[in-house]
């Protein structure tokens, strides 16, 4: 079977989004997230979803406002919804399996928080060996103590661009780099 690719979009999630918790450029992440989507599921690839369970923490309790994704992100019947309850969407789910099951073997990644939970998900899913591709200006975070919300999306940006890949690759491209590279992959195909 030919190699799947998979759009992981990681919480996205009311709580994640209040007055309190403004996040960087809000409105502008969720129209990309919401066109790589479109181009994804014409195309029969992958498009997952990430919601945090964070009962343990007594926060973003499924079925809760806080729980719920984003108003104005285009969900479809046949995305693929996950539910993570560490930063790391791999730790104690399934859905590695699945991936494999399915023959994902190229990761497009986007979400929130920058420096936690994308974080945690693109190191563990180097470690195994997917081909990962980071929407450099996909993904967001707030205001740190120590850096701005720009700064931390910068900052991380270059570590992933600069990590040592494992049997798969990892590459950090803008969203329009990555919507023109895939509809020429399309054309040719």
């Amino acid at each position: 079977m030919k190699p799947q690719k998979c759009l992981l979009i990681i919480d996205m999630q009311k709580g994640s989004f209040t007055p309190e918790t403004p996040r960087y450029e809000t409105d502008s992440i969720v129209k990309k997230i919401n066109s790589l989507a479109a181009m994804f599921r014409r195309n029969a690839w992958l498009v997952a979803f990430v919601q945090h369970n964070g009962s343990a923490m007594d926060e973003f309790i499924p079925n809760t406002h806080d729980w719920e994704l984003l108003d104005d992100l285009m969900v479809h019947e046949q995305d693929m919804m996950v539910e993570k309850f560490a930063n790391d969407v791999f730790y104690n789910t399934n859905f590695h399996a699945k991936l494999k099951e399915l023959h994902v073997n190229e990761l497009v990644i986007t979400g929130c928080a920058t420096d936690f939970c994308v974080e945690s998900t693109i190191q563990s899913a180097l470690v195994k060996d997917f081909n990962i591709l980071v929407v450099e200006d996909g993904h967001t975070t707030g205001n740190r103590p120590f850096m701005e919300a720009r700064q931390v999306i910068n900052h991380y940006n270059w570590v992933w661009k600069n990590m040592t890949p494992t049997k798969g690759k990892i590459e950090v491209r803008p969203y329009s780099t990555i919507m023109t590279l895939h509809e020429q992959e399309i054309d040719q195909s």
